[in-house]
């Protein structure tokens, strides 16, 4: 076993050309703190490098200093040379040469990255000015063609828009029109899709494809979604505390992984191609600071191969493989574990998959007997929600109204778990807010533990609080920075008038699997899962009985994320609780929920029981969402169906007529004749019972028809 002697070997499928880009260790320190070490890769024309990673592996830092927009406290050495061209040490005047035309960027926030008050086509337009000897006219006529290339709606009109009215995904697609809009030979791409909802993620990484193939650029794709990097890229880079740790074609790292690293990572991802409900696999801990990394190997004290060799040196890149490489002494071990891990899943299925399901029936047994049958923790129905939209400075008028939340039912059993899925505006947080605040809604009913809530006095409001406490979905921003883990804790005791908080506080930590004495720490102490956890014993301090939770995993990195996943599922069999889960990632919530309920534009457009909703989704909207969701399987993430949508959510001051989701519809505009297009624009439909035998599963949908876009997981290994 020896180390590489080259950083990595072309993949044989790579064009034969001369790298475009060509790193060669590649340092970025901060003072002492070292952010990026001794990164080596090349990528050449027309190919795609994803670099993955957790949060402050040195993923977005190594962008920077390749594009040189690193701030003039970094030190940076080592070579990046681009067509050969050293950029490393070149002066701005050199760099302000190539930005833009023979190398751009993609930012991941559009709307920081686009001048807030010029308009979107004048801002494209000098892009192209800058590096091309066009006149005004003809680079506005550029920047409207560029538009239309990356599926904006009316370029001509939208080039007159600010940024501020475009949506996110218009905002990302425009600044990719900018990026492209001098045929450069590389592209990098930071975070591109991450703030993006799954069907505008779709939408912006098709753009992407279409751009490469336009242009010909090659591309790095730095992303921490390993599903994208699955559909997307030709070859893998994956970067651990500020090095790469692995390298090598997208087939090899994703089926034959030789980093414990990388197979922590895609073991750890939920998959909405998982039928049953499995724990996934965390890696224990968290990264270590660059100010203070470990001897030896930085990933050893949270890798399961440890042995004492690993903390005795730092391990160099060894080649596992044809252009296949890993930084790991034990990588031999890793091949053996993977193909037992191969060998065992289908019996892995038979002989855990029973126990389970009579664990999970045995707890719902003892949840029916303590509870009578068919009463529900809370019941929503008819749920309006609307707000008043306003203009003028000094004397308000009223202009319209915004229809966040249009007449919604659903109901949550004991011990039961209701995900509420969407996208971004569609009335999830509204929802939430409304059964939050125990109050008398607008318009419908909302009932909590047999309670109506238009009827609740100030004593009863505050034994409903007892018994339903939310977690939020930004941890450190929840928790009071100046009171330390106990005092966070222990305040709903206080508040509830409950002696003994010393005692409790310590059961509640152990329970969500923090230590005791953490309890005298301050929360900016602990990393974003150890937050979380905190918050969730915070909301189990009064032992409640239903907990709201608001997207309580999508701040965290995907192996911590995995962490408060499981332990949600453990303390709801344990202590018999029953969850609203609130999220827009569709494949956490099939790992956690009993039942889905997926909402658009302020309506329910389908619910049911997971699987169901999830094998054979009826209503095009939902079949759209799951087929939009990225796979971890480059295999089956390059042979889907993807089922794309036009345009971005209607306005909810303005919603369609008759079916809001119409306007949108791959049915209602491919499918539908002119006669059954009429009913679709004329009724709103009700959400009714599909599939045979009828059961719990229900559509929102004139023309509901059962389609399985997610397909069960074959073994790719």
């Amino acid at each position: 076993m020896t180390p590489a002697t080259t950083p990595e070997t072309a993949p044989a499928h790579a064009p034969a050309s001369a790298p475009v880009l060509d790193v060669r260790d590649l340092d970025v320190s901060f003072g002492d703190v070292p952010a990026v070490r001794g990164v080596s890769f090349e990528v050449r024309p027309g190919e795609v490098l994803g670099v993955v990673g957790e949060s402050g592996s040195g993923k977005s830092v190594t962008a920077s200093a390749i594009m040189g927009l690193l701030p003039s406290s970094a030190r940076v050495s080592g070579s990046v040379r681009l067509h050969g061209r050293e950029l490393v040490g070149a002066r701005d005047k050199e760099l302000n040469a190539l930005r833009g035309r023979a190398m751009s960027m993609v930012f991941q926030d559009p709307l920081s990255a686009l001048t807030p008050v010029y308009r979107v086509g004048d801002q494209i337009a000098e892009a192209v000015r800058v590096h091309q000897r066009v006149t005004k006219e003809q680079a506005l006529v550029k920047a409207v063609s560029l538009l239309d290339l990356v599926g904006i709606p009316h370029p001509a009109e939208r080039a007159l828009a600010f940024p501020h009215e475009f949506s996110g995904g218009m905002r990302q697609r425009a600044m990719i029109a900018m990026a492209i809009a001098n045929d450069p030979d590389l592209v990098i791409c930071d975070e591109p899709t991450t703030a993006l909802d799954v069907t505008i993620q779709a939408q912006v990484l098709e753009v992407l494809k279409k751009a490469r193939d336009e242009t010909g650029a090659a591309i790095i794709m730095i992303t921490h979604d390993l599903g994208v990097v699955a559909g997307l890229a030709d070859r893998v880079l994956v970067m651990y505390a500020g090095r790469p740790v692995e390298v090598g074609t997208v087939d090899d790292v994703y089926y034959r992984p030789r980093m414990p690293y990388t197979v922590g990572l895609l073991r750890s991802i939920p998959r909405v191609d998982r039928g049953a409900q499995r724990r996934l696999e965390p890696i224990e801990g968290s990264p270590p600071s660059p100010a203070a990394l470990p001897p030896g190997c930085p990933f050893a004290p949270r890798c399961p191969l440890h042995v004492a060799a690993c903390d005795e040196a730092e391990p160099p890149l060894f080649e596992t493989g044809p252009g296949h490489l890993a930084a790991c002494i034990r990588w031999e071990d890793e091949a053996a574990s993977e193909a037992e891990a191969a060998e065992a899943e289908e019996a892995e299925k038979e002989t855990q998959a029973p126990a389970e399901a009579e664990e999970a029936r045995e707890a719902e047994r003892a949840v029916e007997a303590a509870v009578p049958r068919g009463e529900p923790v809370l019941r929503v129905e008819g749920l309006v929600k609307d707000y008043p939209l306003l203009r003028g400075a000094v004397f308000k008028r009223r202009v319209g109204t915004v229809h966040a939340v249009a007449g919604i039912s659903f109901a949550i059993r004991e011990g039961e778990t209701l995900g509420l899925v969407g996208e971004s505006g569609c009335g999830k947080t509204t929802t939430l807010l409304e059964i939050l605040e125990l109050a008398r809604p607008q318009r419908g009913r909302v009932v909590v533990f047999g309670h109506d809530t238009a009827r609740l006095g100030p004593a009863e409001r505050m034994a409903i609080r007892r018994d339903m406490q939310v977690v939020f979905q930004d941890p450190l921003a929840s928790l009071d920075p100046r009171m330390t883990v106990h005092d966070v804790v222990a305040e709903p005791l206080r508040t509830h008038g409950l002696g003994d908080s010393g005692r409790r506080v310590a059961e509640l930590l152990t329970l969500v699997g923090l230590a005791p004495e953490h309890a005298e720490r301050y929360p900016q102490d602990f990393s974003g899962g150890q937050r979380q956890r905190i918050g969730i014993a915070r909301a189990l301090a009064l032992e409640p009985r239903l907990l709201v939770l608001d997207e309580p995993v999508s701040a965290l990195d995907v192996s911590i994320q995995a962490g408060v996943i499981n332990l949600l599922a453990s303390l709801k069999v344990r202590l018999g609780l029953s969850y609203l889960f609130v999220a827009h990632d569709l494949a956490v919530v099939r790992h956690i929920a009993d039942r889905v309920a997926v909402m658009y534009l302020g309506r329910i457009a389908e619910i049911g029981a997971v699987d169901a909703v999830y094998d054979a989704p009826a209503h095009p909207y939902t079949q759209a969402l799951l087929s939009a969701i990225p796979l971890p399987d480059p295999a089956r993430e390059r042979s889907r169906r993807r089922i794309l949508l036009e345009g971005d959510l209607p306005s909810p001051a303005h919603p369609p007529s008759g079916c809001r989701f119409r306007t949108r519809c791959p049915k209602f505009r491919t499918v539908l004749t002119e006669d059954e297009r009429v009913l679709c624009v004329e009724a709103e439909p009700d959400v009714l019972p599909v599939g045979e035998p009828a059961g719990d599963q229900g559509a929102a949908c004139h023309y509901a028809e059962q389609l399985d876009v997610v397909q069960p997981r074959r073994n790719s290994r």
